[in-house]
């Protein structure tokens, strides 16, 4: 087996467990797509497309709300400004890489498809192969996530209600998250999001995503700086 071969397995094979928690997040978003109007063609297409299951989300729920284009706009700007984290975290490790394979990388790149690999780069470092494993774990989820929203919308209103799909997806992230706090910036940014989100999840369109995710974003920030004086 070549290096490249072994490394797109192991990605594979790193992403299995997560996506336990992420084919049940895919079916709930197949059927909230159908349920906010969306057609299935543009349900499905937003899964191909978008990648996103966060964006996914927040877009049904802010169509089915009748929110204003802006504000679905600028709440999916925000959320993902997390990508721009996970791209300066990763970039050391594929630095060397051409533009074809970068853009490929940054369209699987997820949270599901961040954790393992950068893991995985923390303790292996830079080899030449190393954006296989990167890539493996994202097509693994790229798969899986257009399987489970195909199902989901066409299973739609069929899904039981009291079959409590939404708790696994919760269990993935944190999953995904504890192992990468490592540094108190990282444990302090999460905590912050965290309890920023529950002291503004009344607010209205999901505002208190955005809160969250800029009070996290910021604290972390600024305790990096403060570290790296």
């Amino acid at each position: 087996m070549t290096e490249s071969r072994k490394a797109f397995w192991d990605g594979v094979k790193a992403e299995i467990p997560l996506l336990v928690g992420v084919f049940p997040f895919g079916m709930i978003y197949g059927a909230l797509a159908m349920n906010a109007g969306l057609s299935t063609l543009a349900s499905q297409m937003m899964s191909s497309i978008v990648f996103a299951g966060s964006a996914q989300f927040i877009t049904t729920q802010l169509v089915s709300e009748a929110a204003p284009g802006f504000v679905i706009v600028l709440t999916i700007a925000v959320v993902n400004l997390r990508h721009m984290l996970y791209s300066a975290s990763l970039a050391p490790y594929l630095k060397h890489l051409s533009t074809k394979w970068k853009a490929l990388l940054s369209y699987l790149l997820t949270d599901e498809a961040y954790a393992p690999s950068i893991i995985q780069y923390e303790k292996e470092g830079v080899k030449p192969h190393s954006h296989w494993f990167l890539l493996g774990a994202g097509l693994a989820l790229w798969i899986n996530w257009q399987i489970s929203t195909a199902l989901g919308i066409f299973l739609g209103a069929r899904i039981p209600d009291d079959l409590q799909l939404d708790f696994a997806l919760p269990l993935t992230f944190i999953a995904m998250v504890v192992p990468v706090l490592k540094k108190p910036p990282m444990i302090a940014a999460a905590l912050s999001a965290g309890i920023t989100a529950l002291l503004a999840y009344s607010l209205p369109f999901k505002l208190g995503l955005i809160l969250a995710a800029l009070v996290g974003i910021l604290i972390g920030t600024l305790l990096e700086k403060e570290n790296a004086k």
